[in-house]
This record gives C-alpha cells, sequence and structure tokens, in this order.
C-alpha cells in the first residue's frame, strides 16, 4: 500500500451536525419499529393463548393485567402510535411538503406531541370503558 493520503472527501459525522429535533425523531422512529418487533412477539402469544384453551389465556391474561405487563401495553400503543405518526411526517415529505426547515422541526415536535397525547387519550378510554 501506498502512503499518499486518498484526496476523497471525509464524511461527516456527529460533532459536525448540530443535533434536531428531526434527528431525535428518525432515531425514535428506528427505535419504535425494533420495539414493535418485540411488542408482537407479545401480541402473538396472547393470540396462540386465546387459542390453546381457558388455562393458557388465563395465564396471559394474568401476565397482561399485572404492572410490568400494563407497561408493556403502554410502551407498545405509544410506540405503535409514535411510528404511525412518523411514517405519516414522512408520506407529507413524499409528496414535497414539509421540507422547509421550519416546518420540518414543526413537524418533528408534532409527531411526539401527537403520539403522547394519542396515547394518553386512547388508554383514558381504556381505562373508563373496562
Amino acid at each position: 500500500m501506498s502512503d499518499v493520503k486518498s484526496a476523497r472527501p471525509l464524511s461527516p459525522h456527529l460533532t459536525i451536525y448540530k443535533f434536531r429535533p428531526t434527528m431525535a425523531m428518525s432515531i425514535m422512529h428506528r427505535i419504535t419499529g425494533g420495539a414493535l418487533y418485540v411488542g408482537t412477539l407479545f401480541f402473538v402469544w396472547w393470540l396462540v393463548a386465546a387459542a390453546s384453551g381457558p388455562d393458557a389465556y388465563e395465564t396471559a391474561a394474568n401476565f397482561f393485567g399485572s404492572i410490568i405487563g400494563e407497561l408493556i401495553l403502554f410502551g407498545y400503543s405509544w410506540a405503535l402510535l409514535h411510528h404511525a405518526f412518523g411514517g405519516i411526517r414522512h408520506l407529507t415529505w413524499d409528496t414535497g411538503h414539509g421540507l422547509q426547515k421550519e416546518t420540518s422541526t414543526r413537524m418533528a415536535q408534532m409527531t411526539l406531541v401527537a403520539s403522547l397525547v394519542a396515547t394518553i387519550v386512547l388508554w383514558l378510554i381504556i381505562v373508563i370503558f373496562t
């Protein structure tokens, strides 16, 4: 190998970029996507338990009725809603709208707010009607 350095430009890295809400929501979109995989395994467990009979279903129902189970369900519902709102944001960008810096930042902030509000409203409805 030669000792001559390449004239290629260096790729930008995190010390160059300023952390922005759009970056945070991009990271959260990836994290919630991964969390949805795990949450879906719990959903499949519940479905299989329901199909397996009363004893299996009672075990799953007891788990999801516990504090840990309810926290998992709450997190799963937030991840699902956050991922959905992030997908709507990306679909909007795909149409060529909302690409301005201020607009994309506002959309990123609204993704977080909308997912939190929708999750709380969903769980209030669940608590009130069960």
